[in-house]
């Protein structure tokens, strides 16, 4: 059977990858609950020292951008021995990442949280759960490349079996262990529902890639499948990363605000992960399947793929974000009786439906481009708007203006959209065309020889 018969239809690698970001949020959400019942400065500072990991977490893009785009390309060329190659590789490198980012947050959590202006009713519980957090960074790493290599491979349905052994001793564990240890107890669950995670990937490599991990594979770097993987993931890092910070300094301006303002902030954006996990689903399926079929010199219907996914996306993302406004008081009222926090979310969710569709773009047309190997233009082009618009707009709207956390939304939307244009615009214009080719050549060549 070629890659190219044996790759499926967009829907079903998506909903697997749906279900498993679902219940990677949901977790977060169900976490925040549980510590907004500890009071609002608590639920504020969970949401702010989840904040700084999932900064940190980007650090781990420069193996996990690279190492899916990869491997199916090798596999769309009919390369499964460089695919492997790529695959062992990128674990050593995982290993190291994490622990520098354990490292990081470990030693600097005090620092980091400074950075966002945490404020000083919120900043000791939070700089106490980062560093809890810390060991969670390495095996986090590790799970995230594991995962990467399995949905390359088209098996998104164990990739979603990981995820929930995952969450469901997360789940167990918080439970029964943030009433007692309070922030701190979500931390050990974290690393409970890792460890277990991480095991199961191991026992899976083995049993559906045939891939036994040698006990130097967990920690040697291998310099020739890595080049392959940083070509495409250092600038597929680089955007994430430049995203990240001015997102990071949009936090600092709603710390700015107040705890108030903080609490409505990290509340709200439980709810706007969950709506856009369903773009970000189309998103991921889109970059396997644009990999194979660049692999596989079909250029035509990748580029086919991609017009009729982001139409799908933004479909999606409009319904989804209405529903979510419209729940939007019901919802609140789960993590707050505070009325003012609640009439403020649900003003921000009403913005999120004009967020989420300029989003859609960007995941969607972002994921393909890097797919096709032309990785460096999204950091290229998107990087004055995350600087000055996400970043500069946030402060200037929010606080300089005195529009608060609506001027901040405002800020979010008009970034998007910036950004998700000029993607668009590249793609529909195949400026992505010579970097598909070129990959493909290499691929068809290396084959040869």
């Amino acid at each position: 059977m070629t890659a190219s018969s044996a790759r499926p239809r967009l829907y079903p690698l998506t909903w697997p990858l749906l279900l498993e970001l679902l219940l990677g949020i949901g977790i977060g959400i169900i976490g925040t609950m549980l510590a907004a019942r500890l009071g609002d400065d608590a639920g504020a500072a969970f949401g702010l020292a989840n904040q700084v990991f999932a900064a940190l977490f980007v650090l781990f893009r420069v193996i996990g951008a690279g190492v899916s785009v990869a491997v199916t390309q090798a596999l769309g060329a009919g390369r499964r021995e460089h695919a492997d190659e790529v695959a062992r590789a990128t674990v050593g490198a995982s290993t190291w990442l994490g622990v520098g980012g354990a490292l990081v947050a470990l030693l600097a959590a005090g620092p980091l949280l400074g950075l966002v202006n945490a404020p000083s009713e919120v900043a000791p519980l939070a700089a106490t759960l980062l560093q809890a957090l810390a060991p969670a960074l390495l095996l986090d790493a590790l799970n995230a490349t594991m995962a990467s290599v399995m949905r390359a491979h088209l098996r998104s349905r164990e990739a979603l079996v990981v995820v929930v052994l995952i969450q469901l001793v997360t789940l167990v564990v918080a439970l029964l262990a943030m009433p007692h240890l309070g922030l701190p107890g979500y931390a050990l669950a974290c690393l409970c529902g890792r460890g277990a995670g991480l095991a199961l990937h191991i026992v899976l490599w083995r049993q559906r890639l045939a891939l036994r991990l040698q006990p130097h594979d967990w920690w040697r770097l291998v310099r020739a499948p890595l080049a392959t993987v940083l070509h495409i993931g250092i600038p597929g890092a680089a955007e994430n990363i430049s995203w990240r910070l001015a997102f990071m300094t949009s936090l600092a301006a709603v710390a700015q605000l107040g705890a108030l303002a903080l609490a409505t902030h990290a509340y709200t954006m439980q709810f706007l992960h969950v709506i856009l996990m369903f773009g970000l689903a189309i998103a991921f399926a889109v970059e396997i399947l644009v990999g194979h079929m660049i692999g596989a010199g079909e250029l035509h219907a990748a580029h086919k793929l991609v017009r009729k996914s982001l139409g799908l996306g933004v479909m999606v993302a409009l319904v989804v974000s209405g529903g979510f406004a419209l729940a939007g008081p019901w919802l609140l009222r789960q993590f707050t009786t505070d009325p003012q926090i609640i009439a403020l979310g649900c003003t921000l969710l009403w913005w999120t439906v004009l967020v989420e569709p300029g989003r859609v773009f960007n995941m969607v047309v972002i994921n393909a481009l890097r797919a096709a190997g032309d990785a460096r233009y999204p950091v290229l082009a998107g990087a004055a708007s995350m600087a000055l618009v996400l970043a500069g707009g946030s402060w200037f709207l929010g606080v300089h203006l005195g529009w608060g956390l609506v001027g901040v939304w405002i800020a979010y939307a008009a970034d998007e959209w910036i950004r998700g244009l000029l993607m668009w615009r590249r793609w529909a214009t195949l400026g992505w065309l010579p970097h598909a080719r070129a990959a493909h050549r290499k691929l068809r060549r290396a084959k040869a020889a």
